[in-house]
C-alpha cells in the first residue's frame, strides 16, 4: 500500500510539473487525468483512492504510469479492438460519470450525469476488428455520440452495437474510415445495430451492416440519414427499421438481401401529423429530402420503403426495384403483393429523380392507401408482374381505396389512415364500368406538376380506386389493359397526358370524365374499347370543356362536349403530327405501332382542329415511347 501510494505521488508530482497525463488502469479500463484533473485524496484507511472526482479501490488497481501526451480528448471514451480483445480509455473529466466493463471484446458502458462537461456530450470512439466482440451502452438518459473510426466488428452472440440509452445517439462514421458490423445468427437482438432512443446517422465515411438474426439497422424511435454512406447487404428482417418517423437528408443508402421490407417505418403509438423539425412526431411518416437511395428486395410481399403514416419525397436520387412474389396475410386475409413505394398514408412528390421497378406477380411500382400528390420531380415506374383476380394485380401507380355503401355507410366508417381515410372522397359512382353497387371514395391522384412514366404489361398503368385530377405536367402512361383508369371522377385541367393501351381504354373513369384544358393523346384498341371512356352504363358522362385531345378509338359515346370543336381524321402508324388548334400548333406526337390499335381517330380543340403530317419529330419536343410535346 505505501508503495502505491508513493508511486500515486510521485506521478501526481510529474503531472503537475510538466503537464502530462496520469493513467489510472484497470484491467482493460483506463482513465486518463490531465493536470486539471490531478486533485487527489485517500480515504477509507487508504484503501479508496479518489483523482478528479473519480473513486478507485486501491487494490483494483492494476498500473498508474504518466504518459508525455493526452491518451482521449476531453469527453472522449476510446474503445480499441484487437482480436480476442479490447481496451477502453476513458478522458478523465468524466471519468467520474462513466463506468465501463471489458470481457474479452465485448464492451459494455454505462453512462450516468453529463451536466458538468460544460454542455458537450461523451463521444464513444470506436476502432479496430474483433470478430467476437460487441459495444454496449447498458444505460443512460444522456445524448451521445458513437464515433466509428475504422471498426470493424462481428457478434456472434447479439448485436454489434446495442443502446438502450433512451435519448438521441448520433451514430457517426469518421471521414474516409470504412466500417463494418454484423451481428450473429439464432440470437434474441433486434438487429445487428440498435438504439433504444433517437438514431442519427451521419458522417463522412462508409458504415456496411449485415443483419443475421433481424434487422440491419433497427431504432425504437426515429432515425435520420446525414452524409453518410450506408451499404446493407443482407438482413432477416427489414434492412433499416424504425418507428416514430425517418429521415434521410443527405448520403448515399443501399439496400439489399432483405428478407423482408428494405426501409420499414411503424407507428409506435399515436399517429400525429408531421410537425415543425418533426418534435414530438410519431406518426410512421418517411421523409426523403436529398442523397441517393438504392433499395432492391426480393422477398415475398416486401416494400422498398414501407411507412405506416405518410411520405414525402422533395429531392434526391431513388432507385428502388422488387422482384418477389405474392403472400397471404392471415391478420388481413388477404393476399398482398410487393410495392417499391407504400404508405398507409398520404404520399407527396415534390421533387427528386424517382426510378421503380416492379417484376413479381402483381407487384407494384407505388400503392398509396390514400391520397397520392406529385407537385414536381421525375417518376419513371415499370410494372412487368403478371395479374389474377386472386392475387391481385400489378400496376405501376395504385393509389386511393373504395367502400361498398352496403358496408360503410359513412368516410368516418371507413378504414385507412388519418381520421377514416385521409383524403376527400370522390363523390359517389358506379365503379367497374358494369358494376351497378355504390361505393364511398377515399384518398385518389392529384397531379400538380412534374413528369410521371408509368408502364405496366398486364394491368392499369395508373389506377386510382377514387378519383384522379391532373393539372399540370407531364404524364405518360402504357399498359395491357386500361392505361389511366379512376374507381370515381377524372379530370383534366392543364398539362399533358397520354394514356397507351394495347389491350384496353386510353383513358377511363368509373365516373364522370371531365377535360377542362391541357393537352390529351389516349390510344386504346378497336372497338368496343374507345380512346377517352366515361361510365354511361351507370349514368356517367365524358365532359370536354377545354383542351386539345387526340383520341385513337374516339370518345364514350353520348358525350358532352361545350365550347370545343371536334373531328374525325385518319393516321398512320408511327407517324408524326401536330394537332392545330385553328391556326396554332397545339401540340406534336407520333402514333404508336400497337398490334391492335382501333383504326378510327377523333381530335378536339376549342377552335378548329386539323392535323399537320410531320416527316420527322419536330426539333425541341421530349419524345417517350411515340408520344411528344413541344
Amino acid at each position: 500500500m505505501k508503495q502505491l501510494i508513493t508511486t500515486v505521488l510521485l506521478a501526481m508530482t510529474m503531472v503537475s510539473s510538466i503537464a502530462q497525463t496520469l493513467n489510472v488502469r484497470q484491467g482493460s479500463v483506463t482513465y486518463a487525468f490531465t493536470a486539471d484533473g490531478r486533485d487527489m485524496t485517500y480515504s477509507n484507511g487508504g484503501q479508496s483512492l479518489t483523482i478528479g472526482g473519480k473513486t478507485f479501490n486501491v487494490s483494483d488497481i492494476s498500473e498508474i504510469t504518466v504518459t508525455s501526451e493526452a491518451a482521449v480528448d476531453s469527453n472522449t471514451v476510446a474503445v480499441s479492438y484487437d482480436g480476442t480483445t479490447a481496451t477502453v480509455t476513458i478522458a478523465g473529466n468524466i471519468a467520474p460519470y462513466v463506468s465501463a466493463t471489458v470481457s474479452g471484446a465485448h464492451v459494455t458502458v454505462a453512462q450516468t450525469n453529463t451536466a458538468d462537461i460544460d454542455g458537450d456530450e461523451i463521444t464513444y470512439e470506436l476502432s479496430g476488428t474483433s470478430a467476437d466482440g460487441e459495444f454496449c451502452i447498458a444505460s443512460g438518459k444522456y445524448k451521445c455520440t458513437v464515433a466509428l473510426a475504422g471498426l470493424t466488428l462481428t457478434n456472434p452472440s447479439g448485436a454489434a452495437i446495442s443502446i438502450a440509452n433512451s435519448k438521441r445517439i448520433q451514430l457517426s462514421a469518421k471521414k474516409n474510415t470504412v466500417n463494418t458490423l454484423a451481428d450473429g445468427t439464432g440470437g434474441e437482438q433486434k438487429a445487428s445495430i440498435y438504439s433504444k432512443g433517437q438514431l442519427q446517422l451521419q458522417g463522412n465515411g462508409t458504415l456496411n451492416v449485415t443483419g443475421n438474426t433481424k434487422h440491419a439497422i433497427k431504432s425504437g424511435s426515429y432515425i435520420s440519414i446525414k452524409n453518410l454512406t450506408v451499404n446493407i447487404t443482407a438482413a432477416v428482417g427489414d434492412g433499416i427499421s424504425c418507428e416514430e418517423y425517418f429521415l434521410m437528408k443527405s448520403g448515399t443508402v443501399t439496400i439489399s438481401g432483405t428478407g423482408d421490407d428494405g426501409l420499414q417505418c411503424d407507428v409506435d403509438d399515436q399517429q400525429t401529423e408531421a410537425t415543425k423539425d418533426h418534435e414530438d412526431e410519431d406518426g410512421g411518416n418517411v421523409y426523403i429530402e436529398g442523397g441517393s437511395l438504392t433499395i432492391s428486395t426480393t422477398a415475398a410481399a416486401s416494400k422498398g420503403i414501407k411507412a405506416d403514416g405518410h411520405m414525402t419525397i422533395s429531392e434526391g436520387t431513388l432507385n428502388i426495384t422488387t422482384s418477389g412474389k405474392y403472400a397471404y396475410d392471415s391478420d388481413d386475409a388477404e393476399y398482398k403483393s410487393c410495392a417499391a413505394l407504400k404508405t398507409d398514408g398520404n404520399m407527396t412528390i415534390d421533387g427528386g429523380t424517382i426510378t421503380l421497378k416492379s417484376t413479381g406477380y402483381a407487384g407494384k411500382g407505388i400503392k398509396c392507401d390514400s391520397i397520392l400528390t406529385v407537385n414536381g420531380g421525375t417518376l419513371n415506374v415499370t410494372c412487368t408482374g403478371s395479374s389474377s383476380d386472386t392475387y391481385g394485380s400489378a400496376k405501376a401507380i395504385k393509389a386511393g381505396y373504395k367502400v361498398a355503401q352496403s358496408t360503410s355507410s359513412s368516410r368516418e366508417e371507413a378504414p385507412g389512415w388519418p381520421g377514416g381515410g385521409g383524403g376527400w372522397p370522390g363523390g359517389g359512382g358506379f365503379p367497374g364500368g358494369h358494376d351497378t353497387a355504390q361505393y364511398d371514395f377515399y384518398g385518389g391522384i392529384v397531379i400538380n406538376g412534374g413528369t410521371i412514366i408509368a408502364k405496366a404489361s398486364s394491368h392499369e398503368a395508373i389506377e386510382s380506386k377514387s378519383t384522379i385530377v391532373i393539372n399540370d405536367g407531364i404524364v405518360y402512361a402504357e399498359s395491357g389493359d386500361d392505361a389511366i383508369n379512376s374507381s370515381s371522377d377524372f379530370t383534366i385541367n392543364g398539362g399533358y397526358v397520354m394514356g397507351n393501351s394495347t389491350g384496353n381504354d386510353g383513358l377511363d373513369s368509373n365516373g364522370d370524365f371531365y377535360i377542362k384544358g391541357g393537352n390529351v393523346f389516349a390510344v386504346a384498341v378497336s372497338s368496343p374499347e374507345v380512346g377517352i371512356d366515361a361510365n354511361t352504363e351507370g349514368g356517367k358522362k365524358l365532359y370536354i370543356t377545354g383542351g386539345n385531345v387526340v383520341a385513337i378509338g374516339g370518345l364514350e359515346s353520348g358525350s358532352s362536349l361545350s365550347g370545343v370543336t371536334s373531328k374525325s381524321a385518319s393516321f398512320t402508324k408511327g407517324k408524326w403530327y401536330t394537332l392545330k388548334n385553328g391556326t396554332s400548333a397545339a401540340f406534336s406526337f407520333q402514333v404508336p405501332s400497337n398490334s391492335r390499335m382501333a383504326s378510327s381517330m377523333t381530335i378536339v380543340a376549342t377552335s378548329t382542329p386539323s392535323l399537320t403530317t410531320l416527316s420527322a419529330a419536330p426539333d425541341g419536343t421530349a419524345i417517350w415511347n411515340g408520344y411528344g410535346r413541344k
